[in-house]
Parts: C-alpha cells; structure tokens; sequence
C-alpha cells in the first residue's frame, strides 16, 4: 500500500467541522446573551420571564451540543478494521465486511457497500472537501484493498 503519511490515520471533515463548530460557539453566545440581556416580561410575573430565559438558554445549549457532536464526526481506521462514528451513530466494521468505497449517486459522503448489501455512510469523508475528500476516499479505499489481500 503507497501513500504519504500514516494511512491508519484517522478521517476527518474540515469544512463541515469547521462551519459546525464555529455555529456551535455562536449559538451558546447568541443564546445566552438573548437569555441574560433580553427584555423582561412585567404582564406575566417573574416566575414566566425567567422560565423564558432558561428555555431560550436551554435551545441554545442544545443546539451548540448538535453542532458540536457534528463537528467531532470521524472514521477510526485500524489494522483490524474501521470504526465509524457519525452524527448520531457509531459502528465498528472489519475489513472483509466492507466490498466497495465511493461517493454514491449525489451523495455529501462517502459510502460504504458491506458484504450484507448494507451501505454505512461515513461522514467523516464530505464531498464539500473537494479533492481533499477524493484523496481522503482513495485513502479509505486503499486501506480496504489492502485488507483485503
């Protein structure tokens, strides 16, 4: 297997992580100066105006935490397989479980085929990436060939 670098180094967005981290720190300060400065409510008591504050922080909060676990998206690759972690969910495949690598169709990632017809997404290899993700994907692809033999 040719390559420059580690190839068992792990996938990573840049784009994506990037915007999705820069969004997640502004929406903890957007939402939290809303919920500290905003406009108090004199018609509907205190008790409202500070359930208020705390719903708006609260999105806020959620919010950041969505974006946050966006931008921490990656793919784990190993000697003895690759763990994938997405946005809302995590598996851990063996080489010989995976048959094809590639951008599927319109697809904003790459794609894994598996051996069960099954098809994993990695989200850590975007398209937005431009040829960063072609190589990142060749990498991948590699690794599996590799694996393979």
């Amino acid at each position: 297997m040719s390559g420059q670098g580690d190839p068992y180094a792990p996938f990573r967005p840049v784009t994506g992580a990037r915007v999705a981290g820069v969004a997640a720190l502004a929406s903890l300060l957007v939402f939290g100066l809303i919920a500290l400065l905003g406009p108090s409510y004199t018609g509907s008591g205190t008790a409202m105006s500070v359930l208020n504050r705390v719903a708006i922080a609260g999105f806020g909060l959620a919010m950041a935490v969505v974006l946050w676990r966006y931008a921490r998206i990656r793919a784990v690759p190993s000697r003895t397989g690759l763990l994938v972690v997405n946005l809302v969910q995590r598996r851990e495949l063996e080489w010989a479980q995976v048959v094809h690598v590639g951008f599927s169709g319109g697809s904003p990632w790459v794609v894994l085929e598996l051996d069960d017809t099954e098809e994993v997404a990695v989200m850590a290899i975007q398209r937005a990436d431009g040829r960063r993700a072609q190589r990142e994907a060749a990498r991948l692809a590699a690794l599996v060939e590799h694996h393979h033999r």
